[in-house]
Formats: C-alpha cells, sequence, structure tokens
C-alpha cells in the first residue's frame, strides 16, 4: 500500500465523519484549514528565497550593473623582473 492510498483512504475516512456535522460548523472547519494552509504557503516563501539568497530590492538591471561595477576593486599587484 502506498502513500497515496493511506492519504486517499484517511481524507474519505475524515469526510465520513464530518457528514454529520451542521453546515455552519463545516463552513467554520474550511475556514480554519484555509487559515492553516495559507500559514503554511508563508512560511514556505521566505525559506525558499533564503536558500537562493533572493534579491529584495527593485533595482533596474542597468542600476544593478552600475552598482557592481562601482563596488569593484582591484588590488593586484604586478611584480617586476
Amino acid at each position: 500500500m502506498n502513500t497515496t492510498d493511506v492519504n486517499t483512504k484517511l481524507i474519505d475516512s475524515y469526510l465520513s465523519l464530518m457528514k454529520n456535522m451542521s453546515v455552519s460548523n463545516k463552513l467554520d472547519l474550511i475556514s480554519k484549514l484555509t487559515k492553516t494552509v495559507k500559514i503554511d504557503i508563508e512560511q514556505e516563501q521566505p525559506d525558499f528565497y533564503k536558500s537562493f539568497g533572493g534579491w529584495d530590492k527593485n533595482e533596474s538591471a542597468e542600476e544593478l550593473i552600475s552598482s557592481i561595477k562601482q563596488a569593484r576593486s582591484f588590488n593586484r599587484k604586478i611584480d617586476e623582473f
């Protein structure tokens, strides 16, 4: 039995439990589930961007290139023979 079958059976068992719930309770449950999913999505996004060093400034490509070029420092020493 793979995890998809287990998850499907679990979801079906939850649905059978909820058949007898009132409409207002079902709506409340939907609302709470939606909030938890939104929280999960919000927590995933910053971790994703942090792992790749996401750029958080709104500079144009030209401005970014200019700032990179200005930040360069050359400290190469040429030895004479």
